[in-house]
């Protein structure tokens, strides 16, 4: 058995069926972590549920995106801001499915985890935590939208000193790496800081989706994903 994680999917159904595919991901024995943000940007997030529903071993981490679409499958409400974030592209999708699949993909969503800590201590949040604080204290909103942590690994890029102490590895979504171009981070790239990764490649935007088997650090990507669905907006 292999162990994989995969970035932010955002709707791109396409993308993730190339980063499976050219992983030759075994979707009997291998385990994927998936880090959230499943829905909002591009066009076929009720399709990137049903094939992720086909693995046997997934772990699922919630993300932002995920909590929004889940408070309008329980209430029916629209978050503010969430059509603005990509949230039009998953109304319209799942209004086109038929609503016996909205009941099934609530349940996938209530399944999933807030963090994820595996057998060698390695830690899967989509968006972060602070520092020195128990994670069992931290809430779930700061799990899903915190920056800060990501923010620290790309300040301290390159120095031996960056490394979270009490976890082997930390691996995170939500924050692209694509926002830190500027400071000379490779855009649609995996990003390793001390023992940190970033995972977001921006596949919700311009960039790509990023699946990673977690022990060997070898990658695979889909195309861009503005490639993949052209004449769509994503989150642009």
């Amino acid at each position: 058995m292999k162990t994989f994680v995969v970035g932010d999917i955002h709707g791109g159904y396409k993308g993730l069926k190339q980063c499976l595919g050219r992983s030759s991901f075994d979707y009997d024995k291998d385990k994927l972590i998936c880090l959230g943000d499943i829905c909002d940007g591009w066009s076929e997030t009720p399709e990137c549920v049903d094939e992720l529903m086909k693995i046997k071993k997934l772990v699922y981490v919630i993300g932002n995106h995920d909590c929004w679409l889940m408070e309008w499958f329980k209430l029916g409400i629209r978050p503010n801001g969430w059509e603005q974030q990509g949230g039009r592209a998953t109304l319209d999708a799942y209004i086109k499915r038929r609503q016996e699949c909205w009941k099934e993909h609530e349940k996938f969503f209530k399944k999933g985890h807030y963090k994820y800590i595996d057998k060698k201590n390695r830690i899967f949040v989509h968006g972060g935590f602070y520092r020195g604080v128990d994670i069992n204290f931290q809430t779930w909103q700061n799990l899903v939208w915190d920056r800060s942590l990501a923010e620290k690994a790309v300040s301290g890029f390159g120095s031996d000193y960056f490394r979270i102490r009490e976890y082997n590895e930390v691996y995170l979504g939500h924050t692209s790496v694509n926002y830190f171009s500027k400071k000379r981070v490779p855009k649609n790239l995996p990003f390793n800081s001390g023992n940190v990764w970033l995972m977001d490649t921006g596949a919700g935007m311009e960039g790509k989706l990023t699946i990673m088997d977690i022990d060997t650090k070898e990658f695979w990507q889909s195309d861009n994903l503005k490639d993949l669905y052209s004449g769509e907006l994503g989150r642009n």
